[in-house]
């Protein structure tokens, strides 16, 4: 079984645990409708994806 020859420092151990921190997620502006939302996903408020129409959204 492989095993580590030296041990790693602490700046090392440092660098590969802040890979693992939380990021905010982001947002683009849906370019129909000026609303928020996440990348690759249609935009729930009007239905549209890279200009096109995907969803049928029912207006309440």
């Amino acid at each position: 079984m492989a095993v580590p020859k030296r041990r790693q420092s602490k700046s090392r151990q440092k660098m590969r645990r802040g890979a693992n921190r939380w990021r905010a997620p982001i947002f683009k502006t849906c370019p129909e409708c000026e609303s928020r939302v996440p990348s690759h996903i249609a935009c729930p408020s009007c239905g549209y994806y890279r200009s096109r129409k995907v969803l049928e959204v029912d207006a309440f």
